[in-house]
């Protein structure tokens, strides 16, 4: 326990840093809800690491009706760790957050189905987050991938796919996928947390990808036949 002491003592200095609006640790520790929120998953992350898991998930229930934010206790959070404003943030069961994270309200980190080739469940379905990550408000990061360190990911995305270290993503433009998986509407499809499997092909990514193989092709037979002349 003397780890998770020092790991309370690390989020609440990262609250009096990083949020303009509070000026001291004990506005801090009494005024905000994700920092109670954090104190709770302390607790319920060693509960849990030690077996006693219903438990753990009890407090987790009590901690999501004080603060309105949802953790699992088997997440794994690391050291100065902060929410800001709090109410609506769902960290899921299989989810990796490293050090110094900060992350806004109503952000997800959600999990996709994955099966393996036996048709079951895949352990891991929620994201790893890298450290020194800053996910703004309403964010939704879906499924087993990687945001690496120092990454941004702008309010309101939609992310699915990995994201590089020390880049800033953004968007939630939705488009039409025609068929799952590219298979045939008749074929059953397995439930999809959040909408989405991980291995769903984007038609709109797909057809980039084919303009960019012309284009580069083009450009090959433009210098060909330069190169005849």
């Amino acid at each position: 326990m003397k780890t998770n002491f020092k790991m309370i003592q690390q989020d609440l200095e990262a609250v009096v840093k990083r949020d303009p609006a509070t000026r001291n640790k004990l506005e801090a520790a009494v005024c905000s809800s994700g920092f109670h929120a954090i104190v709770f998953h302390r607790f319920n992350h060693w509960l849990w690491e030690k077996n006693f898991k219903f438990s753990a998930r009890v407090l987790a229930q009590v901690a999501r009706f004080l603060t309105g934010i949802e953790i699992h206790p088997a997440a794994r959070i690391g050291k100065a760790f902060f929410i800001d404003h709090g109410m609506g943030v769902v960290i899921g069961e299989t989810c990796e957050i490293g050090d110094n994270v900060t992350m806004y309200h109503d952000v997800t980190l959600g999990g996709t189905t994955v099966f393996d080739k036996n048709g079951k469940v895949t352990t891991k379905r929620h994201p790893t987050i890298g450290n020194n990550v800053i996910i703004g408000s309403g964010s939704q990061v879906l499924g087993p991938i990687v945001v690496g360190d120092n990454a941004k990911i702008g309010s309101n995305a939609i992310v699915t796919k990995d994201v590089p270290a020390n880049t800033t993503v953004v968007g939630m433009a939705a488009h039409r996928v025609a068929e799952l998986n590219g298979q045939s509407k008749k074929k059953r499809q397995p439930f999809a947390a959040y909408g989405i499997v991980p291995d769903a092909k984007d038609p709109l990514e797909s057809k980039l990808e084919e303009m960019s193989r012309e284009i580069a092709e083009l450009r090959a037979e433009v210098s060909r036949l330069k190169g005849e002349k």
